[in-house]
């Protein structure tokens, strides 16, 4: 996987609330644990922009609620800094339903995504409607 151009300060840990971004069914999602690499000994699993968690789906579709699906962070509340110097926030917590190839389940994406992830997966960079 390829690394993260940005200092992404990871402020989402397990039982965050974040909303659905795509048209895959769901509305809402909760963070149950990150994928990959995670924190320290005794130490939660916290995630930013471009990591991959699992999640459980609280609202949306009944063929998702109560399903365990694997998301990746589009947008955070907390500011990044990015290379340039600027940083760089949203108005909310995002995700997005991946398959297990990491490719997206929807078709399109609601909102901007920002620029980190698309360097990080070229395929979800086709359903971005805006990258920021």
């Amino acid at each position: 996987m390829k690394g993260v151009s940005t200092k992404i300060s990871k402020t989402l840990v397990p039982g965050s609330i974040l909303t659905c971004a795509d048209n895959s069914g769901a509305k809402t999602i909760m963070i149950i644990n990150k994928l990959g690499k995670g924190g320290g000994h005794r130490r939660m699993a916290s995630s930013g922009i471009g990591d991959i968690v699992m999640a459980s789906v609280k609202s949306g579709s009944p063929a998702y609620i109560k399903k365990k699906v694997r998301a990746v962070v589009i947008r955070q509340k907390s500011p990044m800094r990015r290379a340039n110097g600027i940083r760089v926030r949203f108005e909310d917590n995002a995700a997005i339903l991946i398959t297990d190839a990491n490719l997206s389940v929807g078709t399109e994406v609601k909102g901007a995504m920002a620029r980190e992830v698309v360097e990080r997966y070229i395929k979800l960079a086709g359903i971005a409607s805006r990258v920021v």
